[in-house]
């Protein structure tokens, strides 16, 4: 990071942790919506995101002062999140795990020509959509919480090897070894089964009124479909105020990152004004 901006910040965080509530609001807003892409992805679904990254800000207020500047803001928020969220166990889940082997199996064998038309007058080629997002995202969820970490960093943020193993707790050379593993298993996976990133048989639009039959998808709550998308350029620039890549990553189209749902954020500020955030502040 450019040393002059690393001290505005720096100095923004001394702001924060003196009690100036537009200095914590700005360091909030600076990292919010990666810390609840971060956390959709190792979650699966929107609300346990969004119950995470509510979990994990407070534990950046709680923590600010900790802060000493030896590495990006970012990568501090990042550390903080992933050891959150490797050890979290409230979401969906944590209580019906999944595995490559059960998600292949019912791509094989779920009937999904048999189930009749559920898609309740709304737009097949928007539920389509919404269970390409939706199918993508869960199916992180077949790798264990440090693969699927380490994924995410690598593949959709595109983190160095350096800070992602900073990140981690992993030496660099370890981070790059674990990520070629998990990144050739999942591309095995989607070329195998999948027939929109891969030359598989299964097509989300075969499959809509499946998915709903299976509570996968609820046409009246599409909640990627609603979710507004983050420009491209503003991940690159968050990435390279973290480090150059290392070359490794590459661009998987279904990792596509949103802002925070505008109901958590005004959840977010509610609490900056209520006079909770003192009593946290001071804890």
């Amino acid at each position: 990071m450019h040393k002059k901006a690393n001290e505005e910040l720096l100095a923004l965080v001394e702001k924060a942790i003196s009690g100036d509530k537009n200095a914590l609001e700005k360091l909030i807003a600076g990292v919010q919506n990666l810390v609840f892409n971060l956390s959709l992805r190792m979650l699966g679904t929107f609300a346990d995101a969004e119950d995470a990254t509510q979990d994990i800000l407070l534990k950046m207020i709680t923590h600010l002062s900790s802060f000493r500047g030896d590495s990006a803001f970012t990568t501090w928020v990042f550390r903080i999140a992933a050891n959150h969220l490797k050890n979290y166990k409230k979401h969906m889940f944590a209580h019906y795990p999944l595995s490559f082997e059960y998600y292949g199996n019912d791509i094989e064998n779920g009937k999904a020509q048999d189930v009749p038309d559920l898609t309740q007058n709304v737009e097949k080629e928007i539920l389509a959509e919404e269970l390409k997002m939706s199918c993508t995202n869960v199916m992180l969820q077949c790798l264990d919480t440090e693969s699927r970490c380490i994924f995410i960093l690598g593949i959709m943020f595109k983190i160095d090897s350096r800070i992602a193993g900073d990140i981690l707790g992993i030496t660099p050379e370890a981070y790059r070894q674990r990520l070629s593993r998990i990144r050739k298993k999942m591309a095995d996976f989607l070329s195998e089964y999948c027939g929109e990133y891969g030359g598989g048989r299964c097509k989300c639009r075969d499959r809509v009124n499946y998915a709903i039959q299976s509570h996968r998808l609820n046409p009246q709550q599409l909640d990627y479909t609603a979710a507004a998308e983050i420009p491209v350029q503003t991940m690159i620039d968050v990435k390279n105020a973290m480090e150059d890549i290392d070359g490794l990553s590459q661009d998987f189209s279904f990792c596509k990152t949103y802002q925070t749902p505008e109901h958590m954020k005004l959840l977010i500020q509610e609490f900056l004004d209520s006079t909770q955030l003192s009593i946290v502040q001071k804890s």
